[in-house]
């Protein structure tokens, strides 16, 4: 089923509008190059309605919110519903500002969106569940574990079925879900912590496969997240002793591009529940 996803991407070569964050905007580009989409950027309020009209889909990500770009974002969204268009929703740092909190709250009031992808602790805050976050990063208690993968797993749906989304919480256990259900997964390497931004790159590669696959979002957005974590793992035993996390953020875009839907079926580790 994931090999389907990825080929679709690969096939269908979906453009993807982004209103992202200034510090991963380019890789943010340059993953949604990799995985097989395209990327335009754009977030002047004089045209994002005319940019997401001519794409297939948009990710709107807070990470560097300013007056300029949070009527841009409620301009875009809207106008991608309006025309049928998946967006997905990336709420960085969601909980550690009041400015980043309420655009969130804002959003999610005015735009629907197809996928929410954060880590524990920003979707915990935009559930209104007391998140623990920590500057752009879930707080240690927030985190996803195996002793309390049940009650997360469980709160996750009751906030995809809150919201209307498909809901992928990213960490040392990945979880995405729909009201019904969850794709557990287990794929990716710590050392992907270490450089930034992984997640703002799954949320742009994740509205690539959403994109190109409109009917199986849930599964779009799981073999999204797989795909990234099969690509860290690899990324990572590709590093030779002199190799650092320059050379590691590199990997995970070669890999990225490099990846075909048998490897990330045969490397795919996830359960449903």
């Amino acid at each position: 089923m994931f090999q389907e996803m990825l080929e679709n991407v690969r096939k269908r070569h979906p453009l993807i509008h982004n209103i992202t964050n200034y510090v991963t905007v380019n890789d943010c580009a340059n993953i949604l190059l990799a995985c097989g989409g395209s990327p335009i950027m754009s977030d002047d309020t004089g045209e994002v309605e005319e940019i997401t009209s001519a794409c297939g889909g948009l990710t709107i990500n807070t990470g560097t919110l300013n007056q300029r770009t949070i009527p841009a974002m409620l301009a875009a969204g809207k106008k991608a519903n309006e025309l049928g268009h998946p967006v997905v929703l990336d709420p960085v740092g969601a909980g550690a500002s009041a400015l980043r909190t309420n655009t969130a709250f804002d959003l999610l009031s005015k735009v629907g969106f197809a996928v929410i992808r954060g880590n524990i602790s920003e979707v915990k805050t935009l559930a209104r569940y007391g998140g623990a976050t920590q500057g752009v990063d879930a707080g240690a208690a927030d985190c996803v574990t195996k002793e309390n993968l049940e009650q997360s797993v469980a709160f996750i749906k009751a906030f995809a079925a809150q919201t209307g989304s498909v809901v992928a919480v990213t960490g040392a256990i990945d979880i995405a879900a729909d009201s019904k259900s969850a794709y557990v997964i287990f794929n990716g390497h710590p050392m992907m912590s270490s450089i930034t931004g992984t997640g703002c790159m799954l949320s742009a590669m994740t509205a690539a496969y959403v994109t190109a696959n409109p009917e199986k979002v849930l599964e779009a957005a799981a073999a999204a997240v797989c795909a990234m974590g099969v690509c860290g793992e690899i990324a990572y035993e590709r590093l030779g002793p002199m190799d650092g996390s320059a050379s590691y953020r590199n990997y995970i875009l070669d890999a990225v591009y490099r990846l075909d839907g048998k490897t990330l079926e045969r490397r795919a580790k996830y359960n449903i529940l």
